[in-house]
């Protein structure tokens, strides 16, 4: 039964079938073959019926008449079912319910290249402002993904058709000394209509003022009732013009996701919160860079995780409410082993604001961590959607799939991050893993030897290499990246996580689980999926595994390449939502 606002929808079987396989897909392209062979019984049906079909469904729906794209088709591919779905009983599923999708484009700058930071930072801001408006009734493309069309020449149909939005938002910045001056307008995706325009001239101080009017006019125009006197969860009263500036550059180069662009914006983070102490989106932002840094292993984890608390803990004394905030200190939380205490921030985040894309992206990874891969997938694909081109939103779905032995499909997630940015070093290792798990050695390796030369020989690019030589046989060649790794490690931070791995598929198991305390003693950031990671599978049947991750208090919820249970399981079968040491799923929020 197909209902609409209550009212039931007449739908034929067969497409009722069809749309049944698209929405417990949603977000993955299904290919034409897959949906006959799924729906259509006769061995001998004709594409074309497939084609008249999701026509039949796109009518149905009420795609020309309400604007909303509910299915794409995905050329030489498929199909995709593009809204989000919920579950709401054994077997039942739903879509949640319609919002108008917003893209804001990058601002172009008119100031001289000087600039740059500004018109970027700005655009950022107007995106997280129009997505803490009225996240319930209006979705706001994240930056990642708009941040490619800067100086396109794209057409608005077109950019509309890419991300899946009813309506993009464009405009010019131009700035002399304090003052800034704002142009802006709204065009609806169907038919290129120009709904509103206007332009401000403002002071440097009065820009968060002009995002909360510039927002409520774009909301009016998309016909979303807001109450006038409904505060924002961010700072709101007027702040200090430098502090603000400073703010924009922190979020510039925090966006690069570089080593050395992290490490400029914590400089002006700092300068932010120094200039006024009361901007919790500037603590936010600085809570965010310390977890990068421990993410990516180039800080020692307690110094980068206590810096981060601080910082988010100094946000949320400001803005109780703010979803940023609560991410990053649910994110600290989680390294932590503080289970519960992540799992509520992370649903509160959710909650606060359905439109930020990276509590459901770092949402997904707790799940995958307790074995809840089914829940940990949906969360993934939202925040892509929500961030559809971006990089790390496209990986962390291949990731998640990687993690629940669903190699093929973390391939195939890899190739279109690489698609999108051949370059990108860590899709080439993620795609490595994949092949590895699938024991394609040979392809492995030329993934991990391209992730090692584009990353300046980054220690888990390396680790992983090692990994897959030692795999292949090829043991000579591990045991020197291996030296190599310990090596740096005696100069710089390591994480005994990387040096575990390789030893333990050389089969030096005592070393291995020297180096694995070591981890959990510092709480590395990979330790957290230790259990759920094919590279330690070699260590699986060993008791003093099972103390380990038992004492983490999570459970064993993985089974292995070669069909072997995972430690303290039985039979091999994999239970979705096991009961949790030291952990007790909240109520829904």
């Amino acid at each position: 039964m197909l209902l609409r606002a209550g009212e039931r929808l007449p739908i034929p079987p067969r497409a009722a079938d069809l749309l049944i396989a698209l929405v417990l897909n949603r977000g993955r392209a299904v290919g034409r073959e897959e949906l006959l062979r799924g729906v259509w019984t006769d061995a001998n049906v004709e594409e074309g019926s497939l084609t008249s079909h999701i026509s039949l469904l796109r009518r149905i729906l009420g795609e020309t008449r309400t604007g909303i794209r509910y299915i794409e088709t995905i050329p030489k591919r498929g199909y995709r079912f593009l809204l989000p779905v919920e579950q709401v009983g054994l077997g039942e599923i739903r879509a949640e319910p319609e919002r108008p999708m917003l893209a804001v484009l990058p601002f172009v700058n008119l100031s001289g290249e000087k600039q740059n930071f500004f018109s970027d930072g700005l655009t950022e801001e107007a995106i997280t402002h129009l997505g803490r408006l009225a996240p319930e009734r209006l979705g706001v493309i994240a930056r990642g993904s708009v941040a490619r069309y800067k100086e396109t020449t794209k057409s608005i149909r077109e950019i509309g058709a890419e991300l899946g939005v009813s309506h993009v938002l464009e405009g010019s910045v131009r700035r002399s000394g304090n003052r800034v001056r704002i142009t802006a307008q709204l065009i609806q995706v169907s038919d290129q209509t120009h709904l509103w325009t206007d332009s401000y001239d403002r002071d440097l101080a009065d820009l968060l003022a002009l995002q909360d009017e510039l927002g409520r006019a774009i909301a009016g125009e998309i016909e979303i009732k807001l109450a006038a006197s409904a505060p924002g969860p961010g700072s709101s009263s007027p702040i200090d013009s430098g502090a603000y500036e400073d703010y924009l550059k922190g979020r510039h180069f925090w966006n690069r996701r570089t080593l050395e662009d992290v490490r400029k914006s914590i400089r002006y983070f700092e300068s932010s919160v120094r200039r006024e102490p009361g901007y919790a989106d500037a603590h936010s932002g600085l809570a965010d860079a310390y977890m990068t840094l421990h993410d990516d292993g180039h800080m020692a984890p307690d110094e980068a995780r206590a810096k981060a608390e601080t910082a988010a803990l100094a946000a949320l004394r400001l803005a109780p409410t703010l979803a940023e905030a609560h991410t990053s200190l649910a994110h600290v939380r989680f390294h932590d082993f503080d289970w519960r205490a992540a799992e509520t921030g992370f649903r509160r985040a959710i909650t606060e604001n359905r439109n930020y894309g990276a509590a459901r992206f770092y949402y997904a990874n707790f799940l995958v961590a307790f074995g809840r891969f089914d829940e940990a997938v949906a969360q993934a694909r939202e925040a892509l959607r929500l961030d559809p081109v971006s990089l790390p939103a496209g990986l962390n779905l291949a990731g998640v799939y990687y993690q629940a032995g669903r190699s093929e499909v973390s391939i195939e997630h890899c190739e279109r991050v690489l698609e999108m940015d051949p370059g990108f070093a860590a899709a080439h290792e993620h795609l490595g893993r994949a092949y590895a798990h699938q024991e394609r050695y040979g392809e492995a390796i030329a993934a991990f030897e391209k992730a090692v030369e584009l990353s300046g020989r980054v220690s888990k690019h390396l680790s992983s290499l090692a990994h897959a030589c030692a795999a292949a046989g090829r043991r000579k060649r591990a045991r020197d990246l291996l030296f190599e790794l310990e090596a740096r490690a005696r100069e710089d931070y390591v994480s005994p996580h990387a040096l575990a791995v390789v030893h333990a598929a050389l089969g030096a198991r005592d070393r291995a689980f020297e180096y694995l305390k070591k981890a959990l003693a510092e709480r590395s950031a990979p330790m957290p999926f230790v259990h759920v990671n094919p590279q330690l599978e070699p260590l699986y049947s060993e008791q003093r595994f099972r103390d380990l991750v038992a004492g983490m208090g999570l459970p064993f919820v993985r089974s292995s390449r070669s069909g072997r249970t995972s430690p303290g399981r039985a039979g091999g079968r994999r239970t979705r939502k096991p009961a949790l040491r030291a952990h007790r799923r909240p109520a829904d929020p």
